[in-house]
């Protein structure tokens, strides 16, 4: 748990300032809004239950368009994001229409579900290491039955862009940079961290 503490507050201080300028530049209000209403639903659900982190969660803003930073590593104690990146939604969410979604926790459907994950234990698969999710909701309680993973695709861009990025089969799918910086938290967190996929 020390270990954890530590890599925490090392990670607070790399990316506090340059975060929290990003923030005001890019992040409208409503996102902010949206943002803060589903941390303070999190803290309520995280605080049912010792199994959970209730110190870092993450979050993904799907109204957030996927060529902009929406996935969120959010620190519950000072209430500021520590860290942000890309992640690619479902192909089966597109409607045709840019920047309308929709969502199914159907299987086959390849598209995104929303709603609230456990981060479960890693394992090697076909895009390397990856993380099982569990689907904490009824919008999302498919996910193990789906293989919803959270794991890192090399097409995925590093840095923001004006047009949208490449679609998974459904899972949160990253850069490769930023699934290293998620991965060091996860694995040094001793309780499972919760996932959050709203819009």
């Amino acid at each position: 748990m020390k270990m954890f503490y530590l890599i925490l507050f090392v990670w607070s201080g790399l990316f506090t300032t340059s975060k929290n300028t990003y923030q005001q530049e890019s992040i409208s209000d409503t996102d902010i809004t949206r943002l803060n209403e589903q941390v303070r639903d999190l803290r309520t659900m995280i605080s049912s239950s010792s199994k959970y982190n209730t110190k870092i969660a993450f979050l993904i803003d799907m109204k957030i368009k996927s060529g902009k930073n929406r996935f969120f590593v959010y620190d519950l104690v000072n209430n500021k994001i520590l860290d942000e990146g890309l992640v690619a939604h479902g192909s089966g969410s597109e409607t045709g229409i840019r920047g309308n979604l929709k969502f199914s926790n159907l299987p086959d459907s390849k598209a995104t579900s929303l709603g609230r994950y456990s981060i479960e234990k890693a394992y090697k698969g076909v895009f390397g290491k990856a993380y099982r999710l569990l689907g904490l909701d009824q919008t999302n309680n498919n996910a193990l039955k789906r293989a919803i993973v959270l794991h890192h695709y090399s097409a995925v861009p590093c840095e923001e862009q004006d047009y949208y990025i490449s679609n998974s089969h459904g899972c949160p799918m990253v850069n490769e940079d930023f699934f290293k910086r998620i991965e060091r938290i996860i694995d040094t967190s001793k309780s499972n961290i919760i996932m959050d996929i709203y819009y």
